[in-house]
């Protein structure tokens, strides 16, 4: 590895003694560490600036299938992003390893870090950053105007609920541990926006939780994702003897959707919000369709 970057530096030291470089005002080969990263710069219309991706960036869905894959987000190899020959690394907050990213600011490669933060001011601000950083600030604040807009009308429905419902986010359920979303976590939030009650907030983060914590939590609904090792059906979910005990058990209550688009909190977090919350209360989406003028 030392060598690898000894002969990077090397090749940078020889194309400036020829007088080959200029400062670059606007970064023209980005490589994104974090589905949300990959996602806002493509929202941006900047997606062919981008030479690299992490294994979480699936949306757009030919993200990873045209690009250069640099493994996933926490566990990011040197040698791979350096052999992109980028100008500028955009990673989300929790990407590394730190050694990693220290071996590629080593190298001369900006690492621009963002915030993990997941709310609607959060995602603003990841918008506006990113937008500052590719030079597209104007592009960059109309998509946050729009979708301040979306996350505005996302609470005037919120506030139309009478009864919100008790929510677990089931992150996982291997070898019969069953791991949930508490407080602080990106799936508590979007359980708020979308209206509910996250039904496991004396946990923080993501922990484990017994089968007495499952039955005491009395979720009414069970958020999962629908893919991948973290995905699950009804019938399998039910047998489960917590999980039976529960009131969403009476109406096999299990609403899946895509990992990144629930927890991700891009630029399609209100419509992910309002997806849920439709799922959620069924009602709720049926008067507001009959309340609307008819054309």
């Amino acid at each position: 590895m030392r060598a690898m970057l000894h002969r990077y530096a090397l090749a940078l030291l020889a194309t400036l003694a020829l007088g080959l470089t200029s400062v670059i005002a606007e970064p023209q080969r980005i490589v994104a560490a974090g589905g949300v990263v990959t996602e806002t710069i493509h929202a941006l219309g900047e997606g062919d600036r981008l030479v690299g991706v992490d294994s979480t960036s699936l949306h757009p869905a030919d993200a990873l299938k045209r690009l250069p894959n640099i493994g996933y987000v926490r566990a990011l190899s040197a040698e791979g992003v350096l052999s992109l020959r980028p100008d500028l690394v955009v990673a989300i907050e929790g990407a590394g390893p730190p050694d990693v990213l220290a071996l590629i600011r080593q190298a001369g490669i900006p690492v621009r870090m963002l915030t993990e933060e997941p709310s609607e001011a959060g995602v603003l601000a990841r918008i506006r950053t990113i937008g500052a950083v590719v030079g597209q600030q104007a592009a960059a604040e109309s998509l946050a105007e729009r979708i301040a807009g979306d996350f505005a009308r996302l609470a005037q429905d919120r506030a139309r609920i009478a009864r919100p419902k008790r929510v677990m986010f089931v992150l996982s359920m291997q070898n019969g541990r069953v791991m949930v979303a508490g407080r602080s976590s990106s799936a508590a939030a979007m359980i708020g926006l979308a209206g509910g009650i996250n039904a496991v907030d004396s946990l923080e983060g993501f922990k484990p939780v017994s089968d007495e914590g499952i039955i005491a939590a009395a979720p009414d609904v069970i958020v999962m994702m629908q893919r991948g090792d973290h995905a699950m059906a009804a019938a399998d979910l039910f047998v489960h003897p917590a999980f039976r005990l529960t009131p969403a058990a009476a109406d096999r209550a299990l609403i899946t959707m895509d990992g990144l688009y629930l927890l991700g909190f891009g630029p399609r977090t209100a419509d992910a919000a309002r997806e849920l919350m439709s799922r959620l209360y069924p009602d709720l989406t049926r008067h507001r369709a009959e309340a609307a003028p008819r054309p």
